[in-house]
């Protein structure tokens, strides 16, 4: 089924599709969401995957009439928002979600990036909302980016630009779930927040003191929430983990900016959560980095205000005004 068809004010799903969790949502056309539905991802089969989308799906539909699905994935999505090409913290191949889930529940369908999503949404009605050129980033798992240009979502030219989480950042540096090494996503994710914190603990315990006695002594107990909580309360371990992604974060964003010069940086994702830990040092690093400091407007970095939220509004808005109108490179 086609979305083309959708209402404009019909209440769809956003389902935002992680490398750890399914989460799904019903939203309005005001991007409020209404209700919420979570399951577990199970990474490496693909079937289960879409099952656990359909069953979340149908939950949320048995109490609200729903329009249409938006699907935010972890991957590289085709310029048709069908079929996800390739998902490096996922099984799909060349997985055509949108007829599949199509067919399982009878309504229509888009498929879109999921760090897509999350621009699209905080452009809409996050932080973004003042701002027509932005770049969001999403810290999570790995490292998603979402880029805006003139109120619109660019895509590319085959559905896959944006992928920042795979740009070199150190050349034949750590081993990437994409294939290639140095990707930006193995130092500056939440991924890389977590092997900092497990280094730190194994080689310089008494530095880990904090972190080790919230994990009960073992260092490969320590999860990014503790990390971030004992950031939060000013232990010394947990701020050098953010020291260091945080560095990762700004250089980064000091190289898009070189390219894109969006007056905007969007930093979202669940490592977000830690706040003014995590923005202040991506700021400080951006700007010591900008190429022409201090003969230029420097971009804001602001956190994302939708939180845990934001990918599911995302896909739900793309899939009720159907984006071939509304976020393609081209006007209509």
């Amino acid at each position: 089924m086609e979305p083309a068809d959708v209402p404009a004010d019909a209440l769809t799903v956003g389902v935002d599709v992680g490398g750890t969790k399914i989460a799904a949502g019903v939203v309005d056309s005001a991007g409020k969401l209404l209700a919420h539905t979570r399951r577990e991802t199970p990474a490496q089969n693909t079937e289960g995957v879409l099952a656990g989308i359909a069953d979340a799906v149908r939950e949320l539909a048995a109490e609200h009439e729903i329009g249409a699905v938006g699907i935010g994935a972890a991957g590289f999505v085709d310029s048709r928002r069908t079929t996800v090409m390739f998902a490096p913290n996922l099984a799909w191949r060349d997985e055509d979600l949108r007829s599949k889930l199509s067919a399982r529940l009878n309504l229509p369908v888009v498929v879109e990036n999921d760090a897509n999503a999350v621009a699209w949404a905080e452009s809409r009605f996050g932080s973004g909302r003042d701002h027509d050129d932005l770049v969001a980033i999403t810290i999570g798992t790995g490292v998603g980016g979402g880029i805006v240009v003139g109120g619109r979502l660019l895509r590319g030219g085959y559905g896959v630009a944006a992928e920042i989480g795979h740009i070199t950042m150190v050349p034949y540096g750590r081993r990437c779930g994409c294939g290639l090494q140095g990707c930006w996503e193995q130092y500056g994710s939440g991924r890389a927040l977590v092997t900092e914190a497990h280094e730190i603990a194994r080689h310089s315990p008494a530095f880990a003191a904090g972190l080790l006695e919230v994990s009960g002594g073992d260092p490969d107990a320590i999860t990014g929430e503790m990390v971030t909580a004992a950031a939060q309360r000013g232990d010394v371990a947990g701020l050098h983990c953010f020291d260091e992604i945080g560095r990762w974060i700004g250089l980064g964003c000091a190289q898009l900016a070189a390219v894109l010069d969006p007056s905007l940086f969007v930093i979202g994702g669940g490592v977000s959560a830690a706040g003014e830990v995590l923005r202040s040092r991506v700021e400080t690093t951006f700007r010591s980095n900008l190429t022409g400091r201090g003969h230029r407007p420097v971009a804001e970095v602001r956190l994302a205000e939708l939180g845990w939220e934001a990918g599911m509004v995302g896909a739900a808005d793309l899939a009720r005004t159907h984006p071939d109108t509304a976020v393609t490179g081209r006007a209509q």
